[in-house]
């Protein structure tokens, strides 16, 4: 199992491509279960969560081809999918144990070819985050729904029919699920306190251009008319607004100068304000954002809550609390979208952080510096903020567990290492 090392306190400067976004690409994915004429995705990120989706569409019977990016200035990898010839309708608890995304495929099963068998994903390290909102979607669109031994287990032999689908709190997984679902349903779906995340947007940007008719995408009401049958499309991934953030802080935390290229300001404006209001100058330039500490000057402590976009995410709550460590002041962030999403904090205190947690709050106290420690990865944005606190710190730090980092960054020390840092992926000493 790698590791990564990083020795700390060299200001990240230069220019850092942003990629495209896994959050929107696994859904993107998914949707070519819908129909049997070729699909293909570009600006596809290289992480491990894309190939975990690409095994389970193939045992489905997908076929997968890769190749790289076919410009220069763009990183990740082009995926050719064809889903003409699926052989099972099945997703196997094997394969969606591994990542709670598996789930999409329960929709576009059920409205192409009338039924499907899904794994139940079971917990995940950040808490329960249940599918009950999926399965009660499907079952207002006729569907019928059985839980057997572990398995959701939904038919539908006459087709799906339109409903109103009404959230009773914003989920961008059900959103995503019953959205596909609906595309090839009778009649007129609505769902109201839709998610409104950039990734809902480019999803149905994408099913639009495959056939489908859909209003409202990025506000809380989204309207699906049902067709037939959808057809083949090409789609670029959008910019990765989490990976975004991730680079903002990073500059932050290390008093550093970058361009992030291929950056969209839009998608992260909450955070962009809550950096400004740290100390943080955030500019737009032509294709990319100039992150910097504004006057090179010190970071002050400003209060966080994560939020359902437009808000402050919930994946980037782990990196904000890494730079508040840092700060002049004290910093409240509060998390709202899931419980047990504090477990980075122990490891960030093995570095001299100052934070005490309170319930669903924590209250962070910025230190002047923080000290490289070996530090244990929990999950994804957790092992990431152990990164931004390596670069920041004084001396060495050694994240173990890095395969957590691997799901959802690509080639992150390549690209922070391009910037000026001293860091290293190992190959792991056990």
């Amino acid at each position: 199992m790698d590791r990564i090392r990083i020795r700390g306190g060299i200001p990240l400067k230069g220019r850092l491509p942003i990629g495209g976004a896994k959050n929107a690409a696994l859904p993107l994915m998914v949707a070519c279960l819908l129909t049997d004429q070729p699909f293909v995705l570009r600006r596809v990120p290289r992480v491990a969560d894309i190939t975990t989706m690409a095994h389970l569409l193939v045992q489905h019977g997908v076929s997968i081809t890769m190749r790289g990016a076919e410009r220069e200035d763009e990183w990740g990898q082009v995926l050719a999918l064809d889903a003409r010839r699926v052989v099972s309708t099945t997703a196997p608890y094997d394969l969606v144990r591994k990542m709670r995304a598996s789930v999409l495929v329960l929709g576009p099963l059920v409205a192409r070819f009338g039924r499907a068998r899904v794994s139940l994903p079971g917990g995940c390290a950040i808490g329960t985050r249940p599918v009950d909102l999926h399965i009660k979607g499907l079952q207002r669109l006729g569907a019928t729904v059985d839980l057997d031994q572990g398995y959701i287990d939904a038919s539908a032999e006459k087709g799906l029919t339109g409903a109103e689908i009404v959230f009773p709190i914003v989920s961008v997984g059900a959103t995503e699920n019953l959205m596909m679902a609906a595309t090839l349903a009778r009649g007129e779906t609505m769902l109201v306190n839709a998610a409104r995340e950039p990734e809902i947007v480019d999803l149905a940007r994408c099913l639009t251009a495959m056939g489908a008719d859909i209003e409202g995408a990025g506000g809380d009401r989204v309207r699906i008319r049902g067709v037939e049958r959808l057809h083949g499309a090409e789609h670029a991934v959008i910019p990765d607004r989490i990976e975004t953030g991730t680079y903002m802080m990073a500059a932050a935390i290390t008093n550093g100068e970058v361009d992030l290229v291929g950056a969209n300001h839009d998608s992260v404006a909450a955070v962009a304000r809550i950096l400004e209001s740290a100390g943080v100058e955030v500019s737009e330039t032509p294709n990319a954002l100039h992150v910097r500490r504004r006057d090179g000057g010190r970071l002050a402590g400003v209060d966080v809550m994560t939020e359902p976009f437009p808000g402050f995410p919930t994946d980037l709550q782990a990196q904000m609390m890494a730079l508040m460590a840092t700060a002049d002041g004290a910093a409240m962030i509060t998390e709202t979208i899931f419980e047990n999403r504090f477990m980075h904090v122990p490891e960030l205190c093995r570095m001299g952080a100052n934070i005490n947690v309170h319930g669903a709050s924590a209250m962070v106290r910025g230190v002047k510096r923080l000290a490289g420690a070996p530090v244990m990865a929990t999950d994804l944005r957790a092992s990431v903020s152990l990164v931004l606190a390596g670069l920041a710190a004084e001396g060495e730090t050694m994240v173990n567990r890095v395969y957590h980092l691997d799901r959802g960054y690509e080639r992150i020390e390549e690209k922070l290492a391009a910037c000026g840092a001293a860091i290293e992926r190992l190959p792991s000493d056990e």
